[in-house]
């Protein structure tokens, strides 16, 4: 695809550029600041001609606002998992009604959303889920675990992945249901503490939570193919933005690397070099396969590609500093929690990156089955 930019294209970039100059360094807390992207139009840029509150722009305009956003140092989003993964799930699958309710308020950044797939036991295995929505009255009750669940501390909803056909394996019987986290006594988040000494991620537990009948995205039973279709959006325009985090990151590194001495070392330049070139190469995998359908190969390349990209930064962070990259900022015995400086906490978070949202083993099993049509690798009984 040629994302070559128009004038048009350059006058659009030079207002992304001036609103996240004037408003990215605001202050504002990440509920608030969802609200000021809402209010000004830059969430759901995406979603098509529907006409759900905001701007609809194309995919290359896409592209330049989820760059210069990066760019910018704006805060971390809250609400990327209801704005690029529910929304568009929602429009491809969920009713006239569920687009009406949900659609409008992502947009305003009024809703956070959670994503309540990964449970224990099941690893990546997302056939595997065993929480249960039994069928009652007006809706569903809801019982069983979810992990690794990212927001959940602020969500307001969660999409869950849940069995609504008692005694159903694997695929079927499954139903993707829209569920209120304010539950007080059936919903517990419980966060889970890193080896960084935070907790992004969290386990959440449905002790009878109640979701209504007509929150079933898709109709019941349908879960798998919306689940999987939900992943395919996860690895989108996004993507483009996370390269140029990472580019900056790749910057911090060859500037600590120069600093330290470390770059005289053929060794290192060398890895600096094929980290450099590397990145270039995701970045024209994910313009080559953005904006494309049907592909089921290209989200587990592009997440094969990234993990293993970033881990090997982190590794390559650390050891550019020497000896010195096993100091903390501040004295470990004495400081509570232990605090950590930016190329340890790269090193540290990033060995996660090959193992969440799917781990490396499971992309590659994808790959093997739906794109080479090697055997189907022989699964347990969920």
């Amino acid at each position: 695809m040629d994302f070559g930019f128009s004038a048009a294209d350059g006058v659009f970039r030079a207002e992304v550029r001036d609103w996240l100059g004037a408003h990215a360094r605001s202050g504002l807390d990440r509920r608030e600041w969802e609200r000021a992207l809402g209010a000004a139009g830059w969430i759901g840029l995406g979603w098509g001609e529907e006409g759900y509150g905001n701007r609809t722009v194309g995919l290359t305009r896409q592209v330049v606002w989820a760059e210069e956003y990066a760019r910018s140092s704006a805060p971390p989003r809250s609400g990327h998992i209801g704005e690029n993964l529910l929304a568009p799930t929602l429009i491809a699958h969920g009713s006239p009604e569920q687009k009406a309710r949900f659609l409008p308020a992502i947009a305003a950044g009024d809703e956070l959303w959670c994503q309540g797939y990964s449970e224990p036991g099941a690893g990546s295995d997302l056939a595997g889920v065993r929480t249960g929505a039994v069928r009652e009255g007006d809706g569903y009750r809801i019982t069983g675990q979810k992990i690794w669940t990212s927001l959940a501390q602020d969500a307001d909803w969660c999409f869950v992945l849940a069995r609504t056909e008692a005694g159903s394996r694997r695929h079927q019987g499954l139903s993707l249901i829209l569920v209120p986290m304010d539950q007080p006594g059936r919903i517990e988040v419980r966060p889970i503490r890193q080896l960084t000494g935070t907790s992004d991620f969290n386990e959440v537990f449905f002790d009878g939570a109640h979701a209504r009948a007509e929150h079933v995205v898709g109709g019941e039973g349908a879960g798998w193919r919306v689940a999987m279709s939900l992943l395919g959006f996860e690895r989108g325009v996004s993507t483009l933005a996370q390269q140029i985090g990472f580019a900056e990151e790749l910057g911090r590194v060859v500037r600590a690397a120069v600093g330290s001495g470390a770059v005289e070392d053929p060794v290192v330049r060398e890895r600096l070099v094929r980290q450099w070139a590397e990145l270039r190469v995701m970045r024209w995998n994910a313009l080559r396969t953005l904006g494309r359908a049907g592909d089921a190969g290209a989200p587990s390349v592009a997440k094969l590609l990234w993990g293993g990209w970033h881990q090997r930064l982190g590794e390559l962070a650390v050891a550019v500093r020497g000896i010195g990259g096993g100091v903390g900022p501040r004295d470990w015995a004495a400081a509570s929690p232990y605090e950590l400086d930016a190329f340890q906490q790269l090193f540290l978070f990033s060995r996660a990156d090959t193992v969440y949202g799917g781990s490396d083993q499971i992309q590659r099993t994808i790959i093997a089955e739906r794109v080479l049509g090697l055997p189907r690798e022989p699964k347990g009984v969920a």
